[in-house]
């Protein structure tokens, strides 16, 4: 497995949406660390990836795309003989009106706050990793709350994103098994929120309720899986990936989306200067008033510096 392979830490958000009402859930993306061997250090350099996932709703005025950029600075830093990587992405979000006519849905995009920040990755030997992640996206700085248009020019719906009242506190925990070409990972991420949180500026649109807070926002805790192995430049495997929403009550943002859990495949190809990943999943287990959905993922990683020539850098590499 080559050394851009371990790129870690993508970030982002994805919903689902009718028409009148957005389905709150975790700020982080269910999915999106799927692929990354999250629990293993990075070697010291700087690393570029973007991922792409576009959800295919059974039901619902709209399907969902999200776009994660994320730059990565593995540093030169090991205390207590962890690596320090710092992490900056600003993630977006699209809505895809599914229908024709005066009252579809416009499409729009939502501006998630920016995330910023750090992991602290151990390597513990045989070819095993553990690594903590901490970090906030500012929504209070640059999120949107997002707003849906009729094709008629009619208010359709507000927030789309309530969560994005407060910035989302992230917390993440991982393991990983690299050896033989395996990567073996498990990633536990939780978003915990300053609930209730209140949109700033402007008011309520009138006549169409409460579009500007206070919203009662649950914490939640994400789960992505890995299981997939190298052959030669490709890789095949297969992945899972669910969310757990703690407050369903009728006055939160999640009321009536406890989670869902995902399963499906991953392709990957290392092409040398960067590799490309992709995947799909389908809902296996749901309990949200979302229903069951479809999602197409696809990534590309890039190293872009590393202070160690690439002559050098062989046996890192063979390592993994």
């Amino acid at each position: 497995m080559t050394k851009n392979w371990l790129a870690t830490g993508a970030l982002a958000l994805t919903m689902g949406m009718t028409a009148t009402a957005s389905y709150a859930q975790t700020t982080t993306v269910p999915g999106e660390q799927v692929g990354l061997a999250t629990g293993a250090p990075l070697p010291e350099g700087i690393y570029a990836l973007n991922t792409f996932v576009y959800r295919s709703n059974d039901v619902g005025a709209v399907d969902v795309g999200v776009n994660i950029p994320v730059l990565v600075w593995s540093t030169p830093l090991v205390p207590l003989g962890g690596r320090i990587e710092l992490l900056v992405a600003p993630p977006t979000v699209f809505a895809f009106g599914k229908r024709g006519g005066p009252t579809g849905i416009k499409d729009l995009s939502i501006n998630v706050g920016t995330f910023v920040g750090g992991i602290w990755a151990f390597d513990l030997g045989n070819n095993f990793g553990v690594s903590l992640l901490g970090g906030a996206y500012l929504n209070d700085l640059n999120g949107d709350r997002g707003v849906l248009v009729q094709n008629n020019g009619a208010f359709a719906g507000a927030p789309v994103l309530g969560q994005l009242s407060s910035n989302t506190y992230r917390f993440g925990v991982a393991g990983s098994y690299t050896g033989d070409g395996y990567n073996l990972t498990a990633n536990l991420t939780a978003n915990v929120y300053d609930s209730p949180g209140r949109f700033s500026g402007g008011g309520n649109t009138v006549g169409f309720g409460n579009t500007f807070g206070p919203f009662n926002i649950s914490d939640s805790l994400n789960l992505d899986l890995t299981a997939t192995k190298k052959f030669g430049k490709f890789e095949i495997g297969a992945i899972g990936y669910g969310t757990y929403n703690f407050d369903t009550s009728a006055f939160s943002l999640a009321a009536g989306d406890r989670g869902y859990f995902r399963m499906g495949g991953l392709i990957g190809y290392d092409f040398g200067p960067f590799t490309v990943q992709a995947y799909g999943a389908r809902t296996v287990a749901s309990a949200t008033r979302a229903g069951e959905a479809t999602e197409g993922w696809f990534r590309i990683i890039a190293p872009l510096y590393s202070p160690t020539p690439v002559a050098a850098a062989a046996p890192i590499i063979r390592k993994y």
